[in-house]
């Protein structure tokens, strides 16, 4: 009797989890990031404002509730694997959670009525297979326009210095002008190259002192030897040895700190140097610019010409010579490069989307689509372009672009990393079961590259290392359902929605206990000591982990 019982219990089970995998594949197609606001695709009876807040609250219910789905059929099938000391209790706790989870996507699927949330048609959003390699990647040190301001911003570091040992010249202007880009020229133009012994290329958006002078030393030196074990005054001490009595040439890109006494701090350190060395600082801040720089004004870079804004679109939007034999094209194309109001990251990201579709239709669609509406503001001139590039991506390169969130602004993303971290999360769908997931990753990789969500694409052996504009970062970042989470030594509590955690640096975890069991992603970027022990601690609660990364790790052993 009790062997019939528990066959039949198991058979209930077994047709649970089938209802489920079918339910699921139905209500996953809804689960599409969508940018902040971006409910215009939501209609039905009830009004905008209503439908704005019950798509908030229905994306963070199903988000959760695909994740406990694929959790209960990866524990069922776990389960069926291995025996189990109680076999009969396993299957009623596995029928109950089963039957949880099927009422719960049996409601979410009833909404999809009411709201006409229907999957999307993706047709005109898939990207021809024929696309030519040669087209994937727009050369970074390709930059139209900025000729002038190259030659104003040379001329600045030949000047002498006005009565400092440093001058510090900050170029100002909103995200997405090409102001790492300038910086970028500048710093390999030939007669920089011959005024300055030292040069060296900084991202400093968190301003961490001890991570500044890290990143500074090892853009110094020719070695990536790392010194994170160090203390502060041993690599200040490193670093004054480096610069010595050298005239250096120091860009900081990015920089976001208002602290002045932050700065003061950093000024401290590389005053070592020779007189008529110079530091050039990118910034969108005003106070920033204000704070660290030593000149009467900053420089204020402007928006790219209309002109040279045709030029650049034409140059990524069709392949050499193409643009003669689409002349309403060329004029539609006019039309959109106005509405991206002299930013070149929105004229470059719109044409990157147009190179592969040359229908008239689909231009108008893009040139008149309701998004524009949302740049009305003077700080948001670059965001309808990001946000309808993002839009006409097909739904598998919308999760892969997402994800890349994950890791922090300026992160330098390789293919042989980032292709792995999509497959461990399931991101990588095939309609072919001849091809391998390796090659379908290589294909999302290659599409992403080829619509300028990447960009300072460097080849490395069979590789392929780039980076992702902090703007697109930050649309990404919006589109994960507050799912990613950087664990800091001041961290002391973790959402019960995050399911992938990053830890820059290893730091103690018992009081991040609650909520463990729930994540997918653990990657540590660098070892400190004493942190064995709170690494087994993390990886014992980590109940649902796919995806481990210790490639920085200095690993004795790994707890069984």
């Amino acid at each position: 009797m009790f062997s019939a019982s528990n066959c039949l219990i198991r058979c209930n089970i077994y047709s649970g989890v089938s209802c489920i995998k079918a339910l699921f594949a139905s209500v996953a197609l809804l689960a599409v990031p969508l940018p902040v606001g971006g409910v215009s695709t939501i209609s039905g009876s009830t009004g905008g404002s209503e439908a704005m807040v019950w798509w908030s609250i229905f994306n963070d219910v199903l988000y959760d509730v695909l994740y406990d789905a694929v959790d209960v059929l990866d524990e069922f099938e776990c389960g069926s694997l291995f025996s189990s000391s109680n076999p009969l209790a396993f299957s009623f706790k596995m029928g109950h959670k089963i039957k949880q989870i099927k009422e719960q996507l049996d409601e979410i699927a009833s909404h999809k009525a009411k709201f006409h949330l229907n999957e999307r048609d993706e047709s005109r959003r898939s990207m021809p297979k024929e696309r030519a390699m040669t087209h994937s990647f727009v050369n970074v040190s390709d930059i139209i326009g900025r000729d002038k301001d190259k030659e104003n911003i040379i001329r600045l570091l030949q000047k002498p210095s006005d009565g400092v040992k440093i001058d510090v010249i900050p170029i100002i202007g909103i995200g997405g002008l090409g102001k790492t880009a300038l910086s970028k020229l500048v710093y390999n133009d030939e007669r920089v190259q011959i005024i300055f012994n030292l040069r060296w290329v900084c991202v400093s958006e968190d301003f961490d002192i001890k991570n500044l002078i890290e990143k500074i030393i090892k853009c110094a030196t020719s070695y990536g030897e790392n010194r994170s074990n160090l203390e502060v005054e041993q690599l200040q001490k490193f670093l004054r040895e480096k610069i010595g009595d050298k005239k250096y040439f120091l860009i900081l890109d990015d920089v976001w700190n208002e602290d002045s006494m932050r700065w003061d701090q950093l000024q401290e350190l590389l005053v070592t140097g020779a007189n008529g060395s110079k530091i050039l600082v990118t910034t969108r801040s005003k106070k920033v610019a204000s704070i660290m720089s030593t000149i009467s004004e900053p420089y204020e870079l402007s928006g790219l010409p209309h002109d040279k804004c045709v030029a650049l679109f034409t140059k990524c939007a069709f392949k050499e010579g193409e643009e003669k034999h689409y002349p309403n094209l060329l004029k539609i194309g006019d039309e959109i490069v106005k509405k991206c109001k002299g930013v070149p990251l929105a004229v470059k990201t719109l044409a990157s989307l147009l190179l592969t579709n040359k229908d008239e239709s689909y231009w108008k669609f893009i040139r008149d689509s309701e998004l524009w509406k949302i740049g009305q503001k003077e700080n948001d001139k670059i965001l309808p372009a990001l946000k309808l590039s993002y839009e006409q991506l097909p739904a598998y390169l919308k999760k892969c672009f997402a994800y890349c969130s994950f890791y922090p602004k300026d992160y330098e993303y390789t293919s042989y990393a980032l292709i792995p971290f999509w497959m461990a999360h399931g991101l990588l769908e095939s309609t072919n079961e001849n091809e391998d997931l390796e090659d379908i990753g290589w294909r999302y990789f290659q599409e992403l590259g080829s619509r300028s969500f990447f960009q300072d694409f460097e080849e490395e052996d069979s590789f392929i290392n780039c980076k992702m504009h902090d703007l697109l970062h930050d649309l990404a970042l919006s589109l994960t359902q507050n799912e990613f989470s950087t664990i800091i030594s001041t961290t002391t509590h973790i959402s019960k929605s995050v399911r992938h955690l990053l830890f820059p640096g290893f730091t103690s975890l018992p009081a991040l206990s609650q909520y463990l069991e729930q994540v997918r992603t653990a990657v540590f970027m660098r070892t400190e000591e004493n942190s064995q022990s709170a690494l087994d601690l993390c990886l014992s609660r980590l109940k649902y982990l796919r995806m481990l990364d210790l490639a920085q790790y200095k690993l004795d052993r790994l707890q069984s």
